[in-house]
């Protein structure tokens, strides 16, 4: 059987063991539907969801009513839209972004900015392509990438929001943490964010189950109606909903990924971070003529270009050698429109990698390039 080295983690996690385990186990032995049942099994299921919603609260110092479960960063960025402009005022909201964002956090808002005549503006990034918090505009909901899936810089978030208060303390503020959530600590009462949100693929979970944190859920519309967010129907005119945070959860769950995600946190928990490999490879790299660096030497995953050569034609080469590494634009367009590139390759490292992993990785980029 080939070699095969995994190095996008960034795209998503090679799932650990105890993920798998538990899910099967779930699977095999106690699977029933959750919030539905009377019997002893559902009755455990209920319990073994509300553990993992304690847990996931406890890893984003939130409490346990302030966690909605979702598909993933994508759809919470989505939902969050829906939630915020169906329960505010001001239909016509000045939206603040930056060009850090992935395509998921920026283009929901994109698109309503473009329905809905309202003006969206830029944060400026500062020489090292970091928003830069002493020119952070005046608006009404501001989109925060904590840190980009191209530059793997985290970002103070507590001080931009902090700044974003002085200027106007109703401020909507929402955090993608979909990359900050596997290298720095989350701690949302801190960051005294409105909305977080991150999938549990990147960290080791499933595909198929995200986490979205809400600082006042009471205080928001809902997005979707469906069956489990319902307390009681008297007329049309009188539907009571659910409490946070079953309100916002019409329909079943992805409970198998849920169940998972509660083992992925445990295990993440474990991991140093990967600095060794991300540092010995970077600087392999920067000895390599016709390479350009494009991250810096801290950041949390390499991304890079090589000069004259299209990042495709690189991906091709490096993926015959059953190397997966990332190459594109990461959906990311603006930071690399705002780089002056078309696209870029990435190299990401999760618990499964080890230096023999880096060293082989650098001998056969060195061969492609020279």
């Amino acid at each position: 059987m080939k070699k095969v080295v995994y190095m996008d983690a960034a795209a998503s996690w090679l799932k650990p063991q105890s993920v798998i385990e538990s899910e099967v186990d779930f699977l095999t032995n106690n699977y029933a539907n959750a919030g539905r049942g009377i019997c002893e099994r559902a009755g455990k299921v209920d319990d073994l969801i509300a553990e993992s919603r304690v847990k996931i609260a406890n890893f984003i110092g939130a409490d346990s009513t302030n966690i909605v479960w979702t598909y993933g960063t994508t759809d919470s960025m989505n939902r969050i839209v829906d939630i915020v402009t169906k329960t505010l005022p001001n239909k016509h909201p000045t939206i603040v972004v930056s060009d850090l964002d992935h395509h998921s956090s920026r283009l929901p808002w994109e698109m309503y900015a473009k329905d809905n005549n309202c003006k969206i503006i830029t944060m400026p990034l500062d020489e090292n392509f970091n928003i830069d918090t002493k020119t952070i505009p005046d608006g009404d909901i501001y989109v925060i990438t904590a840190m980009s899936n191209v530059m793997g810089a985290a970002q103070d978030v507590s001080s931009i929001i902090g700044v974003i208060r002085s200027k106007n303390k109703q401020a909507i503020t929402i955090v993608d943490a979909a990359q900050y959530v596997v290298h720095a600590k989350i701690d949302v009462k801190k960051f005294d964010c409105d909305f977080l949100a991150f999938s549990g693929h990147k960290i080791g979970a499933d595909t198929g189950v995200g986490v979205m944190y809400i600082k006042n859920p009471d205080y928001w519309n809902v997005d979707k109606f469906g069956g489990g967010m319902v307390n009681k129907i008297i007329d049309k005119e009188n539907i009571i909903l659910n409490k946070s945070p079953e309100k916002y959860e019409a329909g079943t769950l992805p409970l198998t990924q849920i169940i998972g995600l509660s083992k992925a946190i445990e295990y993440l928990s474990n991991w140093n971070g990967g600095n060794d490999l991300i540092s010995f490879m970077y600087d392999e790299l920067s000895k390599i003529k016709n390479i350009k660096l494009v991250t810096s030497k801290d950041s949390s995953l390499i991304t890079f270009v090589v000069k004259n050569m299209h990042v495709l034609d690189f991906g091709a080469l490096i993926g015959m050698q059953n190397i997966c590494i990332r190459v594109g634009n990461m959906c990311a367009t603006w930071i690399h429109k705002k780089l002056n590139i078309d696209g870029s390759i990435r190299i990401s490292v999760g618990p499964w990698n080890t230096m023999d992993d880096a060293k082989y990785v650098i001998e056969k980029i060195k061969k492609i390039v020279e």
